[in-house]
């Protein structure tokens, strides 16, 4: 689930932000999740943007997602998401706002020689937590790659 807010898209007087988006990590809701592979427990990711252009955001239905979460622990991306279509009116002089994505929970990861290594997201004993961590960026409808972000440490309830 994403949740968009805007502002300065009505402002007449246009702001001075560069053409490739900048983003800035605000908050998470809470520091800590139980493992799960059913969204059992989830968390809200908020994130302030700009783009300079304003060409940032769904035009259709069919456009590929803009914002990417890779999970430090594997290096991989985990999540996806795609910003709404941002209304053009005043989008040309710039556009700023604030992101709340809800990000649903995911399984510890455990190292190789330990209990039940092939399988994450059943209890392991002798390891009760796990850290995870996103790094987040977004991309506007030309291509142009934001800077990326870090989330503050989530610690994984692996029991």
């Amino acid at each position: 689930m994403l949740l968009l807010s805007l502002a300065g898209w009505q402002c007449l007087d246009s702001p001075n932000f560069p053409d490739t988006p900048v983003i800035k990590f605000i908050s998470l809701s809470k520091d800590s999740l139980n493992q799960g592979v059913f969204q059992e427990d989830s968390l809200i990711v908020k994130f302030s943007f700009t783009d300079g252009d304003g060409d940032i955001g769904r035009t259709d239905k069919d456009s590929t997602n803009d914002i990417f979460f890779i999970d430090l622990r594997t290096g991989t991306q985990d999540n996806t998401f795609g910003i709404p279509e941002i209304p053009q009116e005043g989008a040309g002089n710039g556009v700023e706002g604030v992101v709340k994505i809800v990000l649903f929970t995911t399984c510890c990861i455990y190292p190789k020689d330990s209990i039940n290594p092939a399988d994450p997201c059943r209890p392991n004993p002798n390891i009760p937590f796990d850290t995870l961590q996103y790094r987040i960026y977004i991309k506007d409808n030309a291509g142009h790659k934001s800077n990326e972000i870090l989330t503050a440490p989530i610690i994984l309830r692996c029991n």
